[in-house]
């Protein structure tokens, strides 16, 4: 009974208005102050570009504005604006897209006209025109709109973009504080982020409950019904033993360690997701049979394990493409705007040192900011061997537990490979999988429904509900874009706007608004800009591709926020950790991670060049 107190005393608390009234009182005031310049010209690149650029593209091409132009010639211009707000400049680029991409990103089309489309410009536009029309396109948004000569309905458009971004501007403040502060029950603060934008017209009523789904909340959620799955029928219990018996000295710094050692590794290639999930149960387990009746309660110990679980999945991204969608982008930017490749060994070469040095750079840290009053867990590893004694031969429902999850982790790591060879007729998505393996569980008969409300942390599926509400709206209005923006045009004339230092300022800026949003958008923003201002100070040199990937190491530094990540979130869900348990591990590790990628750069990177690129 005590320990499910503690696991709910987090929601158990009321409003503290003494406090909540401070973000609510900023967020009034940067709602009423007069809108920056800068913003007024982000949020008419945001609102008034695509249809200002399609517009041109279409007179490039056809010699007639859309509204005249046929409807396969509409989609070649709307496709190639798609590409162009992507970074994907290159007529390579646009022959690889189809159909599946194209309904993706919501541009109306079918097969004759996508057909007609492709024909006409790999027949008729040859790649330097191609290459120069998206040239001309990109200067257009993003130095060539003027607002004087907009129509008044375009202005009101672009006005309404600019109202858009100052209330995400602020939304960021109010969300920060509450979760800093836990002011509110944070469950609360997602559902706060949904009527803000709601009642700041920023979204409309029918869209705002489809925008706090995600395949990344469905994930959570399946996540933590498949773990409740396993604590019920004591498979935590067999699997903790098997990890962990061999260790001559159970400690719980060997514990951690081997945690490291064998997770952040595998977030390279495999979904840091699906790690959090795999060893949460493990890490609760370890804690829940290691108290005694000496010490009936070691809340660092319960948020050493936790957090060190967390940890490990968020430092292995880097490592490999393969290690999430921002490495891709970084990838992508860099080939289609500068025509630069980085292959797949070639990334693992360069950025899997950082993970290699990071391991023991967190578990040092891990080590000295959790205090732990138990540190051996051998009495744990008895008492395991004890109870898996007592349960004798697997039963039938650990079987079925451990059948479903395996067929779960097969199709985690296999479901994009298997959609794009066309095995899958439709692309799952790690969440639809994950919610399967729950009901799978169900029609077992290894669980309830009882089991899944009772051990499920919903308030936790909700919280990275909002999360998700919350990066899409920083993206979807700009506001992350006039963010790094902005940091950066400020930092310049400090002498901040080349070689080592961009890099930093870079680095920096991403791995703050990483914490805010989703890996993807973050690079996605920011990359851009870094990597136009690295081809002006230090064009056709190896600062490009290292601006590159040091921009996607940076956005997996995600370590301060619950919402940062979802193994964040996922652990969050164990009921041992609060807010501030991530901000005490999360800032000496932003600091340690940043200062590690710059000095990669500088010794090991520069020190075996990018292929035969001069340095900078």
């Amino acid at each position: 009974m005590a320990q499910e107190k503690k696991k709910a005393t987090g929601y158990d608390k009321y409003v503290n208005w003494k406090l909540l009234i401070i973000p609510v009182i900023i967020f009034a005031v940067i709602v009423l102050l007069p809108t920056p310049d800068g913003m007024k010209n982000v949020g008419m690149q945001y609102s008034v570009g695509p249809k200002v650029v399609t517009q041109f593209i279409a007179m490039e091409l056809f010699g007639k504005k859309s509204a005249d132009c046929e409807q396969w010639q509409v989609l070649t211009a709307r496709m190639m604006e798609q590409n162009m707000r992507m970074g994907a400049l290159s007529k390579d680029r646009f022959v690889k897209r189809d159909l599946k991409w194209a309904k993706k990103y919501k541009i109306p089309v079918d097969s004759a006209n996508f057909q007609r489309s492709l024909q006409y410009i790999v027949d008729s536009v040859p790649t330097e025109t191609y290459l120069s029309i998206m040239q001309e396109a990109f200067k257009l948004r993003t130095t060539g709109l003027n607002y004087d000569v907009l129509s008044d309905r375009d202005k009101a458009n672009a006005d309404d973009g600019a109202w858009n971004i100052k209330v995400s501007i602020a939304l960021v403040v109010f969300v920060v504080f509450c979760f800093m502060t836990e002011c509110m029950p944070l469950p609360g603060v997602a559902f706060c982020i949904g009527l803000i934008l709601v009642f700041s017209g920023v979204v409309s009523r029918s869209q705002v409950a489809g925008l706090y789904w995600s395949d990344a909340c469905w994930f959570i959620m399946g996540s933590l019904m498949f773990a409740a799955a396993f604590v019920k029928t004591g498979v935590d219990k067999r699997m903790c033993l098997m990890m962990f018996r061999k260790l001559a000295v159970p400690n719980v710094r060997w514990i951690t360690l081997i945690f490291f050692i064998v997770i952040s590794p595998l977030a390279a290639f495999i979904s840091d997701h699906a790690l959090a999930a795999m060893f949460l149960p493990i890490g609760m387990l370890l804690y829940q049979n290691s108290l005694t009746d000496e010490v009936p309660e070691d809340k660092e110990l319960a948020k050493m394990l936790m957090i060190a679980i967390a940890m490990a999945c968020n430092i292995g991204g880097p490592g490999a493409p393969s290690g999430g969608a921002r490495n891709v982008i970084m990838m992508t930017y860099l080939s289609d705007m500068f025509g630069m490749d980085i292959g797949y060994a070639q990334w693992i070469a360069y950025c899997m040192p950082f993970v290699i040095v990071m391991i023991p750079c967190t578990w040092l840290v891990t080590n000295m900011v959790f205090k732990p009053r138990i540190t051996s867990l051998a009495p744990a590893m008895r008492h395991l061997e004890g109870e898996i004694d007592k349960m004798g031969r697997w039963n039938k429902h650990q079987i079925w537990a451990m059948v479903i999850f395996v067929i779960m982790v097969f199709g985690w790591f296999t479901e994009k490979a298997f959609y794009n060879m066309g095995i899958y007729p439709i692309r799952l998505g790690i969440g639809v999988i994950a919610v399967g393996g729950a009901v799978a569980y169900l029609l077992a008969g290894v669980v309830n429904w009882r089991d899944y409300q009772e051990k499920v942390d919903w308030g936790v599926v909700w919280l990275y509900a909002g999360a998700i509400i919350f990066g899409r709206t920083l993206d979807k209005t700009g506001a992350a874009y006039w963010l790094a923006q902005s940091v950066i045009d400020m930092l310049a004339p400090l002498g901040m706007s080349e070689g080592i230092p961009l890099m930093l300022t870079s680095n920096g800026l991403t791995a703050v608004l990483t914490n805010l949003m989703a890996d993807g958008p973050a690079a996605a923003a920011v990359g851009p800009i870094t990597l136009n201002l690295a081809s002006i100070v230090h064009p056709g040199t190896t600062f490009l591709p290292f601006m590159a990937m040091s921009t996607a190491v940076a956005s997996s530094f995600a370590y301060c926020l619950i919402i940062g990540t979802p193994p964040n979130a996922i652990v969050y869900a164990s009921g041992y950790l609060e807010p501030k348990d991530y901000v005490r591990i999360g800032i000496p590790m932003w600091f340690i991670a940043n200062i590690v990628i710059v000095l990669l750069t500088a010794v090991y990177w520069c020190g075996i060049g990018f292929n035969d690129l001069p340095s900078f």
